[in-house]
Formats: C-alpha cells, structure tokens, sequence
C-alpha cells in the first residue's frame, strides 16, 4: 500500500542523496506523459541503487516491467550503470542515448520504498511516491509489496495496471499449489487433497475447487479449512464463481451426460443451468458482466465451445463447427476485457491454444510448439497461463497473446489446471 502525498524526506536524503527533490504531483492511477512513438513500447531505465536492499528491488522491478511486455527495459552494463546518475540528477544525455523515455529509480527507506520517475525528454522528474513496505526479513510480504509497487507503475507509464501482484493456482501431486507470476514462492496448498480444476473468488482471498474421493465441490478460503458446498453420486468437476463472487458454477452428471449447476457460496440448494440431453457440458467461464457463461458441450457430437445467458438460455455455438475424428475444442476461458474466448483445440494429433473473438468469431492460433491446453487469462487480458511438454513435461507457460513471447513458469514435476488469480491485495 502506498501513501500518496506524503514523504519520508529525511529518510530518502540519507538513503539516496542523488535523488532529484520534486513534490507528487499525481493522485493514483494518473498516467505520466512520456514521449515515445505510438504502437511501440517505451524504453525505460532502471537506475541502481547503492544500498543493501538496492540491487534485489532493482531486479525484482526490472523483471516485472519486462514481463508485463509493454515497456521495454533497457539493460545497463557495469559502465553505464556508474555513468548513468551522477550527483544531483540523472544523466540526462546518456538514458538520451540509450534510447529512454524514463528513468525509474526505487529506493529502500526506514519505512518501505521511494519511487522517483525521471521523464527524460523533459529532463524533469515526473513523480515522487512513498510506499509503505514490511521488513525484508518476511519475504512473501516484501516481495508482494515491490511487486505492487511494479504494477502501479506500470499503470502510471503505459495506462494499463500490471499483474505482477498476482499468483497462479495449479495441481501437482494431488495437491493444489501457489505460484507468483514471476516463478517465485511455489507451495502446496494446505487441506487441499485430491483435487480436480480450481478457481479464484474475486476478492483474490478465496477458492472453489473439486475433489474426486468424495467427489465435491469445496469452497475454501486461502489458509484455512474448506467446505462443501455440492456433493454426492456421479461426477461433480470444473467449479467457477459468479464475477460476484456469490455463487459457483460446476458440471455435475451421473450416468446419463454432465450438465452445469449453480449453487450459492455459502451453500444451499442447487440450481440446473445447462439442458445437454446426455452431453457433456463442463468447463464454465463468465463473462466479465456474469451475463453470459462460455462452456465445452459434446452436443455436436463432439467438443465444441458454446455460450448462452447466466441463466442457462440462448445457447449459441462460439467456435466453427468442426468436423472429422479430430475435432475437439475445450477448456475455455473469457477474457477480463470481455473480447476473447481462450480455449484448445486439437491440430495435427496435438493440442494447441487458440483464441476466439466474441464479435467477428475470428480465431488466431497461439501455440505450435508441443501439447499445450488449459489455457488460463491474466487480469490484463493480455497473457495467458497453460499448461505444455514443449520442454519434456508438462509445466506451467506463460504467453503474451500479443507478440506470442513464452516464459517457462514452474518446474520440476508435472503440473495440470493452471488458474489465474485477479490482482491481489496485501498478502
């Protein structure tokens, strides 16, 4: 959490006796104005920091504006990172020459972290910001609060709020676990055990998710003990929450075809959403205005994506009726932008990521390289997590559905039903 308009002076003039003294001149969530051509990302400067501290919050904010993919990073050597600050201001003239459109330095305090941004073609600085942060000795928290710093930063430079404060929730071993976006602080999940796919509440605090012995769909806050909310004979699997977070959606059946129910979170009785008529109708995923629900249905005669109102009316088909023993289409999920349906769908013997768009149903191809499925959005529409052996097993991916640039996320043992979470708070 950051305290806008109040600086720790005394503090930074010790800490950082370089820094340029400007007063905050912007509320939360304004945008600075930097000059760089349209349709390009801008270059940005990471200036080092002579502290204890200094390096890791450089690297940690370097890396999150770099993996957000819409600002460029411009790396120093050993040389310029000496020639690029000097006494009393930026060098102007060198992040000229290296192509900057802002200079960006974080400085450790007694009380968190100083942000200073330098705009570079008006060789002014364009805003100072104190953030409230704990002590690094409690490292998830720390890391959490520079993340946050990161984000709205992003936000400040390009006009779009960053997801570096966000976690991936994904199973391994019978377990679920926690991720950053960023790959650090992978844990189990206590409790969880047994689990099938998992989904985020919105408040970022809470999840739904199933289990298969007994098969159920549980409710759980982060840290604490689950409850049930649906259970019994058959299949219960791919539970989702309303976009208000009052109700999970999930796939229920027994012998006779999967259709989607919806029950309150707090629990309570059941409500049939979906009529397959002895289909499959699984996978459900909202809307952002929860008006609509995108799901996989085998009512073809095979996978197909289809949409239809939150109260199970006005089915319609998303993806183009496939034909032939290859054609397969699942796991979809809706963009927080409202644009894009993401899903997989089988190519060549193999399955890859392809998106849909809600208005000119056109469809872009996003992987090609090995099996890649259970694809899962970022809050900013942009990047999606899934799941692919294009490095031997099955790991969690992360691709920017823009450029098509592919980061290796998790390791080790193989993953399954990556999820997202919306940017999250405090930890």
């Amino acid at each position: 959490m950051h305290l806008p308009f109040f600086r720790v002076l005394a503090a930074v003039l010790v800490a950082a006796p370089s820094l340029v003294v400007a007063q905050d001149t912007t509320s939360r969530g304004v945008r600075i104005g930097l000059t760089y051509d349209p349709g390009t990302k801008p270059g940005v400067v990471v200036l080092p920091v002579s502290t204890a501290l200094g390096d890791s919050v450089a690297a940690i904010v370097s890396r999150d504006l770099d993996l957000g993919d819409r600002i460029t990073v411009i790396p120093l050597d050993a040389s310029a990172s000496r020639a690029v600050a000097r006494a009393g201001a930026p060098n102007w003239s060198l992040l000229a020459q290296l192509g900057a459109a802002a200079a960006i330095q974080v400085t450790p305090t007694p009380s968190g972290l100083h942000l200073a941004v330098y705009n570079v073609a008006t060789r002014q600085t364009a805003l100072i910001r104190d953030y409230v942060a704990p002590p690094a000795s409690s490292v998830r928290a720390w890391r959490s609060a520079v993340h946050g710093l990161s984000d709205e930063l992003e936000q400040s430079l390009t006009g779009t709020r960053g997801i570096s404060r966000t976690r991936v929730l994904f199973t391994r071993g019978g377990r679920l676990w926690l991720i950053d976006s960023d790959g650090h602080g992978e844990s189990p999940l206590a409790g969880a055990v047994t689990p099938g796919s998992a989904a985020w509440h919105p408040n970022g605090r809470t999840i739904t998710y199933s289990t298969y012995v007994p098969s159920q769909i549980v409710v759980q806050d982060i840290g604490g003990r689950g409850r049930t909310v649906a259970s019994g004979r058959g299949v219960f699997i791919s539970p989702v929450f309303t976009p208000d977070g009052a109700s999970v959606v999930y796939a229920h059946g027994e012998d006779d075809g999967v259709d989607l129910y919806s029950v309150p979170a707090s629990g309570g009785a059941a409500r049939r959403l979906s009529v397959g008529r002895g289909s499959d109708n699984v996978s459900p995923s909202f809307s952002p205005d929860g008006r609509r629900i995108a799901f996989m249905s085998g009512r073809a005669g095979h996978p197909e994506i289809y949409t239809m109102d939150a109260d199970g009316t006005n089915v319609d088909l998303l993806t183009p009726l496939d034909v032939g023993e290859s054609a397969y289409r699942a796991s979809p999920d809706w963009s927080s932008d409202g644009r894009l349906v993401a899903f997989q769908s089988r190519i060549d013997g193999q399955f890859q990521l392809l998106t849909v768009g809600l208005r000119d149903r056109a469809l872009k191809q996003l992987t090609s390289d090995g099996s890649n499925d259970d694809p899962s959005w970022a809050p900013d529409a942009r990047h999606l997590v899934f799941v692919s052996n294009r490095s031997g097993t099955r790991q969690l991916w992360v691709i920017d559905a823009e450029s098509g640039r592919a980061r290796q996320l998790t390791r080790g043992a193989s993953v399954r039903l990556p999820s997202w979470s919306p940017r999250l708070g405090e930890p």
